[in-house]
């Protein structure tokens, strides 16, 4: 383990940032707090300021590790206890005086904070709590926080955590439990899921109690989140869904991140990526995640065994539609909101006003255009007083072609090259 020895904040900041961008359960809020005029700062549901790594993924500008040492080997991990990386570790007033002088600059709204495990368990979490504790009671600061939960630590730390994060998450790693034996053979799915099934439990007791008391304080209000790797084991999308299917059920998450695998390691027991990390793959898995949480779709409408994998020339709403042909053409001023969220181009605030503006006259084709649909992919799918946009087919092949015309079935990331990242040591960032 290649330790460093009396670096400054700045250095530790350039070494845990990038150590920290293989993480993606990153994104806003999704908690309001007003200020409290004895603190600083606020938390805003859509707040935290947002870049993009190199291979495309979201990141928060103060998304950090506290640690990048780790006693674990995890095969697809850039900090496992084998990797020739330099290490470093902040200490709590180290993190503290970084937030604070980072908000105050305007830089951030909000803090990520994740951790290699460090001695121990217990040892790191403990570590995480103080450095939450200070921010909240010390420093007072009042923005948004994301912390992880390491999995094994005393439940008592986990819970102390709580109270005084927004957002928890503790991350499921790979699929299924053979992949995780294999990769990670230090975790357990049991060591894992024990800590989400605790935070699920608090944050439910956590709301009865509110309900009753306002000036209880809240537990991760925000949630808890999780994130798998994609690509770096043989699952199918299939089962990956079905996995994250259930999380959102048994554990309700409000997040299930979806990790493209990217081989830094160069690990024998990991596949090869000729292509590169399976970027396409990951946003098909988002699509078909955003259609199980907002548009009333399950995992066995979109794929099944005998047809496990994501089209990855059409996006997963435009596939199933085209399979199910029998159930258009949906006729926009009579169908109910359900058979409205499942027409391609339209989504669920269009849906919404679709519904709330027929009520005062019918709705012509032009009107779905103000509205919001995308006039290019629904019109194949949908009428207007019995008329369809334009004389077209419903014919599978003919609307198929024409799907496939629309460049943005496949996001301009991944058809265009160079990607630039923003980044915390840009030129005129920091003072």
């Amino acid at each position: 383990m290649n330790i460093q020895q009396n670096l400054s904040l700045m250095e530790k900041l350039a070494i845990l940032t990038d150590a920290a961008k293989y993480d993606v359960a990153c994104t806003s809020s999704g908690v309001d707090r007003k200020g409290n005029g004895a603190g600083m700062g606020n938390s805003i549901a859509s707040g935290i300021c947002h870049t993009f790594s190199a291979d495309g993924r979201c990141v928060s500008l103060l998304k950090i590790l506290f640690t990048n040492e780790c006693i674990f080997n995890c095969a697809y991990c850039q900090n496992n206890c084998n990797s020739d990386v330099p290490r470093a570790s902040f200490t709590p007033d180290e993190v503290c005086e970084l937030t604070m002088e980072f908000y105050r600059r305007n830089y951030i709204e909000g803090l990520f904070l994740s951790s290699g495990i460090m001695i121990s368990p217990n040892y790191t979490m403990d570590l995480i709590y103080q450095t939450l504790y200070k921010l909240r009671r010390v420093h007072h600061f009042n923005g948004y926080i994301h912390v992880k939960a390491i999995p094994g630590a005393d439940p008592v730390l986990v819970e102390k955590a709580g109270f005084l994060a927004d957002r928890m998450s503790i991350n499921l790693e790979l699929p299924t439990a053979d992949s995780l034996k294999k990769l990670a053979p230090y975790k357990s799915r049991a060591t894992i899921l024990k800590p989400m099934r605790q935070i699920q439990n608090s944050i439910t007791e956590n709301k009865n109690e509110v309900a009753l008391y306002r000036s209880v304080p809240r537990f991760v209000p925000a949630g808890q989140s999780t994130q798998m790797i994609i690509g770096a084991t043989p699952e199918n999308d299939y089962q990956i869904m079905k996995v994250a299917e259930s999380l959102y059920q048994k554990f309700e998450l409000k997040r299930v991140f979806y990790s493209a695998f990217v081989n830094v390691n160069q690990n024998s027991d990991l596949p090869m990526l000729p292509g590169g990390p399976p970027l396409l793959r990951e946003h098909r898995l988002y699509q078909a995640d955003w259609l199980l949480r907002y548009y009333d779709f399950t995992v066995d409408e979109l794929l099944s065994e005998n047809r496990p994998d994501f089209n990855i020339y059409l996006d997963p709403k435009c596939d199933w539609a085209l399979r199910h042909l029998e159930c258009f053409p949906v006729e926009i001023n009579r169908a109910d909101y359900r058979t409205l969220l499942r027409v391609p181009g339209i989504g669920a605030k269009s849906a919404q006003r679709i519904v709330k503006a027929r009520r005062m006259n019918r709705l012509d084709f032009s009107d779905l255009k103000k509205i919001g649909v995308v006039l290019k992919r629904a019109l194949y799918f949908i009428t207007c007083s019995g008329k369809m946009m334009y004389h077209t087919k419903l014919e599978e092949n003919y609307i198929c072609q024409n799907l496939l015309a629309d460049k943005t079935q496949i996001p301009k990331e991944i058809r265009e090259t160079g990607y630039e990242q923003i980044s915390l040591f840009d030129t005129g960032m920091i003072s």
